[in-house]
């Protein structure tokens, strides 16, 4: 089949899939109790950092993934960058990230005066490769009693942030074993995951501290906020702490005891948070819907294939992902083809290790992050295709 019938075949695809409904990447939608909560939070005149939604937000969250603790901070950026710093990533150190994610993982590295050192990540997952992974720790680190030093630069390496794409888990077991041989802590980027389990586990709450995003365009959104996963009360404490300026609890004085940040959510972005919550389970059932309906429409079709979570993992289906056959598709024209239609399909982040920006950083050789940012493009999946 041509390349210009197969781009053609896909469009129709969509059509069929979408309809009329939304043609965005992903859009929120707002089904209970999000205009009635933001009218009596402006009515409290608790806006800002300090209100219940806060505090309720956070249950939630404990209540449904089962973590020992939750934080509610303004952003994943700040999130994953108030992590690193509370488990101690300094100036000066390295932190390994994957190649292949959004660059806020790499922003929150450098907001600490640290460096991101990038791995290659698995075909199938998208998340950190483990085996590569373990080869690249030998080539490249010392072990010492409480941590690794990277022998070509000196650098300690402090910690690892594993990310789940697109809902999907990494290897999250694996990673923690290896990083653990190393004295290397573990954080999750889980930012697209709500809603996603391995194992009847929810993502995030596998190592030191995890972190889910609920930006706008989140299956369920605060407008914009995050949360801080961990089942280590002292170092959830240590975040909370550090987001409200590491102020020290009293009445009237001002009196802090470290250098603190602005990071905590508003009261007034958590009672958005708090109505998506309770319809959580109708938004994730949509959302399945729409990887159910896709994968019908195009699994006889040889040249494109709808990507399915994997055994013993429960996704969110974030976004509904679809491999090409990059012999027979062009991946840019067929990203054209799509906008001219008015379908907002996206491709996967560019390979960070490729940024000019990152042209000097340390880093593996990363060629099935290449191979995944060429062959794989998002299709419109905000939960309204599928609800009526």
């Amino acid at each position: 089949m041509q390349s210009k019938t197969i781009e053609s075949y896909i469009l129709k695809g969509l059509k069929k899939v979408v309809g009329k409904k939304s043609k965005q990447l992903h859009e929120p939608i707002f089904l209970g109790n999000e205009k009635k909560y933001l009218i009596d939070c402006i009515n409290s005149t608790y806006v800002s950092t300090v209100g219940k939604y806060v505090n309720l937000f956070e249950n939630k969250l404990k209540k449904y993934t089962k973590a020992n603790n939750a934080v509610a901070i303004i952003n994943g950026t700040s999130a994953l960058q108030i992590c690193l710093k509370s488990i101690g990533v300094n100036f000066n150190d390295e932190v390994i990230i994957p190649s292949l994610t959004f660059i806020a993982t790499a922003n929150a590295v450098k907001h600490c005066g640290a460096y991101p050192n990038f791995v290659d990540v698995e075909k199938d997952t998208f998340g950190v490769c483990p085996n590569k992974l373990e080869k690249y720790f030998k080539k490249i680190l010392i072990r010492e009693k409480n941590y690794s030093i990277n022998r070509y630069n000196g650098r300690k390496v402090k910690a690892l942030i594993a990310v789940h794409v697109f809902g999907m888990p990494c290897k999250i077991n694996q990673i923690n074993k290896i990083c653990k041989k190393y004295k290397i802590k573990v954080i999750e980027d889980a930012a697209e995951s709500i809603g996603s389990f391995f194992k009847k586990k929810h993502l995030g709450t596998f190592s030191l501290a995890g972190v889910i995003s609920f930006n706008g365009n989140k299956t369920v959104t605060c407008g914009n906020g995050a949360i801080v996963l961990s089942n280590n009360k002292k170092l959830a404490k240590k975040i909370k702490h550090l987001s409200t300026q590491a102020k020290l609890v009293h009445k009237w004085e001002y009196d802090h005891d470290d250098i603190g940040y602005n990071y905590r959510l508003s009261n007034i972005n958590a009672a958005i948070g708090c109505a998506q919550m309770e319809k959580l389970s109708i938004i994730l059932k949509a959302k399945r819907q729409n990887f159910e309906t896709y994968f019908k429409v195009f699994n006889k079709f040889n040249d494109v294939q709808i990507l399915r979570e994997p055994k013993f993992v429960r996704s969110n289906y974030w976004l509904i992902s679809m491999k090409i056959n990059q012999k027979k598709i062009k991946k840019n024209n067929l990203l054209k083809k799509l906008h001219k239609s008015g379908f907002l399909g996206r491709p996967v982040w560019k390979p960070l290790h490729n940024l000019k920006i990152f042209k000097n950083s340390k880093k593996d050789k990363c060629r099935n992050a290449i191979e995944v940012y060429n062959s794989i493009i998002n299709l419109p999946s905000s939960p309204g295709v599928s609800l009526k």
